[in-house]
């Protein structure tokens, strides 16, 4: 016979310690909620997650009186934002007007946002931090979510809570195990991501994207290398890998040729890191005792690198609203669980469709081997350069920019 559960009883369980995870769990934990995060891993170290945190994360930081501290954290600050589109680079946005703690972005590795995170929510008695906690399955009583089956090294455990928040991805579990509609929007591209060497005195030191007819490439610096995406169509990652790697590094050279010097770097395709992209939002985010938020409400295309910001919003948007919510009935705790969605969802799909628009007119042009040229519009930015403030507005910020309002309920 399998061994009884050990059992944990908390106000809200948090599945999925990524950056929708683990900011509401901080936020939540500040303001005197008892929470507990599950992180499926060990550590925080996979690479090849985005990396970007933008203006809005940083405002983020900067309420809750944490953005020196992080700031310290080694980085790169980008302040704008260029694209080589055929042979014309484009000047497409620059931060340094928005009105903000922090008018850029910061490069930083995502494993370094999550354990500052960490090491901040662990000052509050009221977190509960669980790595190598897999959740497999939501528990139900009287017609609602009533908490999370967990498998642990250990051995299995059950945590009970009276909202489960779900941020475990946009391979979300538990939205899978409580069957919430999912809307597909459709993505032309996967990307393959690699590392590639930086020489620092001559490499450019800000992100760039390139397109050209049949090829796009992303290069992000970091310290002391390039995190590059190669942006392939949907569904042709077996054929690359078939056509050989020399012929893989002749089309990496062919779409970054200042990198050419350094593709035999890739030694194989182990190397060579596959993202299947997705983009789909629930039409629905919660349930009687769960709420889904992050990539497992809205998994983002890697356009404009805005996912982790746009799921650190959800965050700070759900404690916002929650904080108070555990005191009252289920009743009144689920309206606020609905309310989050109410709030999101708007600036979410005017993401989403701007994403969806640069997809369709960029991404798949370069895609189909068409001759490139800039958009008209693009254009503009080279003429007119105080126009790149409003996409670093729309990057920056996001369409709805939210700021801590849930209390400190251990200050003073």
């Amino acid at each position: 016979m399998p061994a009884d559960p050990a059992v944990v009883d908390t106000d809200c369980c948090v599945v999925g310690g990524g950056p929708a995870g683990m900011m509401v769990g901080l936020l939540l934990a500040r303001a005197g909620v008892r929470v507990v995060v599950l992180e499926k891993h060990g550590d925080f170290l996979r690479d090849f997650r985005g990396d970007t945190v933008h203006p809005s994360t940083l405002q983020a930081m900067a309420d809750l009186g944490l953005l020196e501290a992080f700031l310290a954290l080694p980085h790169t600050k980008v302040s704008a934002l260029s694209a080589q589109i055929g042979d014309e680079t484009i000047h497409l946005a620059d931060f340094h007007g928005l009105k903000t703690a922090a008018p850029f972005i910061a490069l930083m590795p995502q494993w370094d946002f999550l354990d500052f995170l960490a090491d901040a929510a662990r000052r509050y008695p009221t977190f509960d931090l669980r790595m190598n906690a897999r959740a497999e399955a939501v528990v139900e009583h009287d017609g609602r979510v009533a908490g999370v089956r967990v498998a642990t090294p250990d051995g299995p455990l059950e945590v009970r809570a009276r909202l489960v928040i779900a941020a475990d991805g946009r391979r979300s579990v538990l939205r899978d195990a409580a069957g919430l509609p999912v809307e597909d929007l459709g993505a032309p591209m996967d990307v393959l991501w690699m590392r590639l060497s930086r020489k620092p005195t001559d490499d450019p030191e800000a992100p760039l994207g390139r397109a050209s007819a049949g090829r796009m490439f992303v290069t992000i610096p970091r310290e002391g290398y390039y995190q590059c995406g190669y942006v392939a169509a949907k569904g042709t990652f077996d054929a690359i890998r078939s056509a050989g790697m020399e012929a893989f590094r002749h089309e990496v050279a062919q779409a970054a040729p200042m990198l050419a010097d350094r593709v035999e770097e890739l030694r194989s395709f182990d190397d060579v890191h596959l993202l299947t992209v997705t983009v789909d939002r629930l039409t629905r985010w919660s349930l009687p005792g769960l709420l889904c938020i992050g990539d497992a409400a809205h998994a983002m295309s890697p356009v404009g690198g805005v996912g982790i910001n746009l799921a650190v919003q959800d965050a700070v948007a759900a404690a916002n609203i929650l904080h108070d919510a555990f005191g009252l009935d289920d009743a009144a705790l689920d309206e606020r669980a609905r309310a989050v969605q109410r709030r999101r969802l708007p600036p979410t799909r005017a993401m989403q469709s701007l994403q969806l628009l640069i997809q369709d007119r960029l991404v798949g042009a370069a895609l189909s081997g068409r001759a490139l040229k800039a958009p008209a519009a693009m254009r503009l930015f080279e003429r007119f350069p105080r126009l790149r403030r409003i996409p670093a507005r729309v990057l920056g910020l996001g369409f709805r920019l939210e700021r801590v309002r849930s209390p400190d309920a251990f200050s003073g």
